[in-house]
Protein backbone atom coordinates (compact mmCIF):
# COMPACT_ATOMS: atom_id res chain seq x y z
CA UNK A 1 0.00 0.00 0.00
CA UNK A 2 1.00 3.81 -0.68
CA UNK A 3 1.78 4.64 2.76
CA UNK A 4 1.94 8.54 1.60
CA UNK A 5 0.05 10.13 -1.56
CA UNK A 6 1.98 12.74 -3.76
CA UNK A 7 -0.20 14.95 -5.63
CA UNK A 8 0.63 18.23 -6.91
CA UNK A 9 -1.82 21.12 -8.15
CA UNK A 10 -0.31 23.55 -9.94
CA UNK A 11 1.99 25.18 -7.79
CA UNK A 12 0.21 23.57 -4.69
CA UNK A 13 2.33 20.05 -2.98
CA UNK A 14 -0.41 18.34 -1.19
CA UNK A 15 1.24 15.30 0.81
CA UNK A 16 -1.37 13.12 2.37
CA UNK A 17 -0.27 10.54 4.94
CA UNK A 18 -2.21 7.37 3.87
CA UNK A 19 -2.66 4.56 6.38
CA UNK A 20 -6.23 5.50 8.27
CA UNK A 21 -6.39 1.72 9.16
CA UNK A 22 -3.85 2.62 11.32
CA UNK A 23 -5.35 6.22 11.97
CA UNK A 24 -2.07 7.07 10.37
CA UNK A 25 0.35 6.34 12.42
CA UNK A 26 3.69 7.31 11.51
CA UNK A 27 6.07 3.98 10.45
CA UNK A 28 9.51 4.34 9.55
CA UNK A 29 8.55 3.87 6.01
CA UNK A 30 6.38 6.78 5.66
CA UNK A 31 8.19 9.04 7.59
CA UNK A 32 11.04 8.05 4.69
CA UNK A 33 8.66 8.99 2.30
CA UNK A 34 7.27 12.19 3.77
CA UNK A 35 11.01 13.54 3.74
CA UNK A 36 11.39 12.47 0.22
CA UNK A 37 8.51 14.30 -0.74
CA UNK A 38 9.41 17.67 1.26
CA UNK A 39 12.92 17.63 -0.03
CA UNK A 40 11.66 17.79 -3.57
CA UNK A 41 8.93 20.14 -2.93
CA UNK A 42 12.12 21.98 -1.43
CA UNK A 43 14.31 21.72 -4.78
CA UNK A 44 11.09 22.44 -7.68
CA UNK A 45 11.07 26.19 -8.03
CA UNK A 46 7.16 25.25 -9.76
CA UNK A 47 6.33 24.30 -6.22
CA UNK A 48 5.14 27.02 -4.18
CA UNK A 49 3.53 25.59 -1.03
CA UNK A 50 3.11 22.35 0.27
CA UNK A 51 -0.04 20.84 2.29
CA UNK A 52 0.63 18.08 5.07
CA UNK A 53 -2.68 16.29 5.74
CA UNK A 54 -3.90 12.53 6.25
CA UNK A 55 -6.61 10.49 4.50
CA UNK A 56 -9.74 10.10 6.18
CA UNK A 57 -11.44 12.00 9.01
CA UNK A 58 -10.31 9.45 12.17
CA UNK A 59 -6.75 11.23 12.66
CA UNK A 60 -4.23 13.10 11.39
CA UNK A 61 -1.75 10.91 12.96
CA UNK A 62 -1.25 8.54 16.33
CA UNK A 63 2.60 9.66 16.22
CA UNK A 64 5.05 6.65 15.73
CA UNK A 65 3.60 3.26 15.19
CA UNK A 66 4.13 1.76 18.03
CA UNK A 67 2.49 -1.30 17.16
CA UNK A 68 5.60 -2.17 14.80
CA UNK A 69 8.59 -4.20 15.94
CA UNK A 70 11.04 -2.00 18.94
CA UNK A 71 13.51 -2.16 16.20
CA UNK A 72 11.63 -0.20 13.32
CA UNK A 73 9.97 2.60 15.80
CA UNK A 74 12.88 3.05 17.52
CA UNK A 75 14.90 4.30 14.28
CA UNK A 76 11.72 6.60 12.48
CA UNK A 77 14.11 9.19 11.31
CA UNK A 78 13.13 12.52 12.04
CA UNK A 79 10.59 14.06 9.91
CA UNK A 80 12.38 17.64 9.17
CA UNK A 81 11.78 20.07 6.92
CA UNK A 82 13.00 23.61 6.55
CA UNK A 83 12.03 25.19 3.45
CA UNK A 84 11.74 28.53 2.54
CA UNK A 85 8.55 28.25 1.37
CA UNK A 86 5.09 27.73 3.20
CA UNK A 87 3.72 24.50 4.35
CA UNK A 88 0.18 24.47 6.02
CA UNK A 89 -0.66 21.72 7.73
CA UNK A 90 -5.01 20.75 8.09
CA UNK A 91 -5.83 18.38 10.37
CA UNK A 92 -8.95 16.02 10.77
CA UNK A 93 -9.81 13.66 14.32
CA UNK A 94 -7.42 13.15 16.87
CA UNK A 95 -3.58 14.57 16.60
CA UNK A 96 -1.66 12.76 18.88
CA UNK A 97 2.20 12.24 19.84
CA UNK A 98 4.59 13.09 17.73
CA UNK A 99 1.56 14.38 15.17
CA UNK A 100 1.44 17.14 17.06
CA UNK A 101 5.30 18.32 16.43
CA UNK A 102 5.16 17.14 13.06
CA UNK A 103 1.91 20.00 12.91
CA UNK A 104 4.01 22.61 14.62
CA UNK A 105 7.14 22.13 11.97
CA UNK A 106 4.55 23.85 9.49
CA UNK A 107 3.93 27.63 9.17
CA UNK A 108 -0.14 27.63 9.54
CA UNK A 109 -2.50 24.89 10.63
CA UNK A 110 -5.98 24.57 9.95
CA UNK A 111 -8.18 21.75 12.00
CA UNK A 112 -12.00 20.48 11.81
CA UNK A 113 -14.03 21.26 14.68
CA UNK A 114 -13.71 17.38 15.61
CA UNK A 115 -9.95 17.87 15.50
CA UNK A 116 -8.50 16.47 19.14
CA UNK A 117 -4.85 17.03 20.14
CA UNK A 118 -3.21 14.55 23.14
CA UNK A 119 0.33 14.06 24.29
CA UNK A 120 0.42 10.80 25.96
CA UNK A 121 4.18 9.77 25.88
CA UNK A 122 4.29 10.29 29.43
CA UNK A 123 1.88 7.38 29.66
CA UNK A 124 3.65 4.97 27.65
CA UNK A 125 7.27 5.51 28.76
CA UNK A 126 7.92 7.40 25.53
CA UNK A 127 9.50 10.64 25.01
CA UNK A 128 10.02 12.52 21.91
CA UNK A 129 11.51 15.96 23.15
CA UNK A 130 7.89 18.10 21.85
CA UNK A 131 8.04 20.17 25.09
CA UNK A 132 10.86 22.40 23.45
CA UNK A 133 8.75 23.07 20.23
CA UNK A 134 5.42 23.59 21.85
CA UNK A 135 6.75 26.48 24.44
CA UNK A 136 8.15 28.32 21.63
CA UNK A 137 4.38 28.69 19.91
CA UNK A 138 2.05 28.11 23.13
CA UNK A 139 1.64 29.44 26.60
CA UNK A 140 3.84 27.78 28.39
CA UNK A 141 1.40 26.43 31.49
CA UNK A 142 -0.82 25.26 28.76
CA UNK A 143 2.42 22.99 27.17
CA UNK A 144 3.34 21.55 30.45
CA UNK A 145 -0.65 20.62 30.81
CA UNK A 146 -0.56 18.73 27.20
CA UNK A 147 2.73 17.09 28.01
CA UNK A 148 2.80 16.17 31.91
CA UNK A 149 -1.05 15.62 32.63
CA UNK A 150 -1.52 14.16 28.88
CA UNK A 151 -5.08 16.07 28.88
CA UNK A 152 -6.93 15.81 25.62
CA UNK A 153 -7.07 19.36 23.80
CA UNK A 154 -10.06 19.98 21.64
CA UNK A 155 -10.01 21.98 18.40
CA UNK A 156 -11.48 25.16 20.16
CA UNK A 157 -9.37 25.54 22.97
CA UNK A 158 -5.93 24.31 20.52
CA UNK A 159 -7.25 27.65 18.27
CA UNK A 160 -7.47 29.72 21.78
CA UNK A 161 -3.64 29.06 23.20
CA UNK A 162 -2.63 29.38 19.61
CA UNK A 163 -1.66 25.80 18.60
CA UNK A 164 -4.28 26.10 15.63
CA UNK A 165 -4.54 28.86 13.67
CA UNK A 166 -8.26 28.25 12.63
CA UNK A 167 -10.97 25.94 13.44
CA UNK A 168 -13.28 24.97 10.46
CA UNK A 169 -16.22 23.01 9.82
CA UNK A 170 -15.43 18.84 10.41
CA UNK A 171 -14.21 17.76 7.26
CA UNK A 172 -13.67 20.98 5.73
CA UNK A 173 -9.66 21.27 6.89
CA UNK A 174 -7.99 19.80 3.90
CA UNK A 175 -10.49 22.90 1.41
CA UNK A 176 -9.72 25.46 3.47
CA UNK A 177 -6.06 24.54 3.50
CA UNK A 178 -6.22 24.47 -0.33
CA UNK A 179 -7.63 28.62 -0.42
CA UNK A 180 -4.70 29.48 2.13
CA UNK A 181 -2.27 27.59 -0.47
CA UNK A 182 -4.07 29.14 -3.60
CA UNK A 183 -3.27 32.76 -1.46
CA UNK A 184 -0.16 32.37 -0.79
CA UNK A 185 1.21 31.04 -4.41
CA UNK A 186 -0.08 34.22 -6.19
CA UNK A 187 2.40 36.30 -3.22
CA UNK A 188 6.07 37.03 -4.02
CA UNK A 189 8.36 34.01 -3.23
CA UNK A 190 11.35 36.12 -2.38
CA UNK A 191 9.27 37.82 0.32
CA UNK A 192 7.48 34.91 2.09
CA UNK A 193 10.85 33.15 1.70
CA UNK A 194 12.62 35.95 4.06
CA UNK A 195 9.67 36.09 6.53
CA UNK A 196 10.04 32.55 6.77
CA UNK A 197 13.22 33.02 7.70
CA UNK A 198 13.04 36.14 10.45
CA UNK A 199 10.43 34.07 11.97
CA UNK A 200 12.25 30.60 12.34
CA UNK A 201 15.99 31.74 12.71
CA UNK A 202 15.18 34.88 14.92
CA UNK A 203 11.91 35.04 16.51
CA UNK A 204 11.54 31.32 16.93
CA UNK A 205 15.66 29.97 17.16
CA UNK A 206 15.55 26.27 16.47
CA UNK A 207 19.43 26.04 15.96
CA UNK A 208 21.32 22.90 17.45
CA UNK A 209 22.83 23.95 20.63
CA UNK A 210 24.94 22.05 23.27
CA UNK A 211 21.70 21.66 25.81
CA UNK A 212 19.93 20.26 22.69
CA UNK A 213 22.62 17.53 23.05
CA UNK A 214 22.31 16.88 26.22
CA UNK A 215 18.69 16.43 26.18
CA UNK A 216 18.82 14.12 22.98
CA UNK A 217 21.19 12.26 24.82
CA UNK A 218 18.75 11.87 27.77
CA UNK A 219 15.77 10.73 25.38
CA UNK A 220 18.37 8.32 24.10
CA UNK A 221 18.98 6.88 27.74
CA UNK A 222 15.27 6.62 28.00
CA UNK A 223 14.21 5.12 24.68
CA UNK A 224 16.62 2.44 25.61
CA UNK A 225 15.15 1.64 29.13
CA UNK A 226 12.84 -0.50 30.58
CA UNK A 227 9.95 1.27 31.28
CA UNK A 228 9.62 1.98 27.18
CA UNK A 229 9.60 -1.63 26.98
CA UNK A 230 7.23 -1.83 29.77
CA UNK A 231 4.85 0.89 28.50
CA UNK A 232 4.55 -0.76 24.68
CA UNK A 233 3.65 -4.11 26.27
CA UNK A 234 1.38 -2.32 28.28
CA UNK A 235 -0.05 -0.96 24.90
CA UNK A 236 -0.29 -3.82 22.70
CA UNK A 237 -1.59 -5.90 25.91
CA UNK A 238 -4.72 -3.18 26.76
CA UNK A 239 -3.64 -2.92 30.19
CA UNK A 240 -2.12 -0.11 32.18
CA UNK A 241 2.15 -0.26 32.47
CA UNK A 242 4.06 -0.56 35.77
CA UNK A 243 6.51 1.40 35.86
CA UNK A 244 9.76 1.17 37.74
CA UNK A 245 11.76 4.51 36.96
CA UNK A 246 14.31 2.40 35.05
Amino acid sequence: MELVKVSDEGPIRIVTLNNPAKGNAISKPMAEQVQRAMQEFEQRADLRVAIITAEGLRAFSFGADVTDPPELWRAIPTVGFKPLKPVICAVEGWCVGGAIVLGMMCDLMVCGAGAKFYYPEAKLGLTGGMIAGLVSRIPHKIAMEIALLCRVIDAQRAERVGLVNEVVAEGEALATAKQWAADLSGMAPMVLGEIKRMVTEEIIPRGPSEQMAIHGQRMAAIRNSADVAEGVAAFREKRAPNFQGR
